[in-house]
């Protein structure tokens, strides 16, 4: 429902993933939106890249992996269920790893329509209330529905707060600070191969940069790489 533009890595392909309608493997989109104002006096876009993580304790590894190069959280929570255990272990992950976070409560949807904006009203002061001691007390809570009916639903269906949550993320942008001096350090988060290429890897670097000519180590492989 946010994303504008899809990469190769948009969506999670596993079978089981569409099955289910879970998150297996980090896929990657982004938002194009108008520039806030105090991101820049000249008008321009705002290029969101957007990470999709799995919410399950045993893909913790692909959490983390994600976590690394985000720098704003968006925990999005079933408003039908609040927070569950896999909720609590991503913010934990969350407060080590991000700066700034924004919940989400979707499917709205699903709450009858005359008790709709009490429930939302209580998950907002539970939610408060589970967050006052971390470092994201106070932060912006935002009722969707991203996909109102369910997968099954046509696409005709708007979407309900969306609009309201891309405000939100806007508000809460911020041009994070690199350091290009240091070591040269590179999180993977996607691979794939190429006919007549080999293996591709992209990723987002945390410090330091890369010349062509450079000799660049893969740890996990115990492999190094000349560019």
């Amino acid at each position: 429902a946010l994303s504008t533009i899809g990469s190769t890595a948009a969506f999670d392909r596993a079978p089981q993933s569409r099955a289910r309608g879970i998150t297996l493997d980090l896929g990657f989109s982004c938002l194009c939106t108008e520039l806030p104002p105090h991101l820049g006096p000249e008008p321009g876009l705002l290029q969101l890249t957007l990470v999709d993580c799995p919410g399950h304790a045993s893909l913790i590894r692909t959490i983390i992996g994600g976590a690394q190069i985000i720098d704003l959280m968006m925990l999005v929570i079933d408003i039908t269920k609040g927070m569950q255990t896999q909720s609590a272990e991503c913010l934990v992950i969350g407060q080590i790893a991000c700066q700034k976070m924004v919940v989400v409560l979707n499917k709205i949807d699903l709450l009858p329509e005359g008790k709709r904006q009490t429930a939302i009203d209580k998950m907002v002061k539970k939610m408060h209330k589970t967050l006052e001691n971390t470092k994201f007390h106070g932060c912006p809570i935002v009722s969707v529905a991203a996909k109102p009916g369910g997968p099954e639903a046509p696409e005709t269906m708007t979407p309900i707060g969306v609009s309201e949550l891309i405000e939100v993320l806007k508000s809460e942008a911020y041009i994070p600070t690199r350091d290009p001096s240091g070591s040269f350090l590179m999180a993977i988060d996607h691979c794939f191969s190429i006919k007549g290429q080999g293996t591709v890897m992209t990723g987002t670097i945390l410090s330091g940069s890369v010349n062509i000519g450079d000799n660049v180590e893969i740890p996990a492989l115990k492999d190094g790489k000349h560019i």
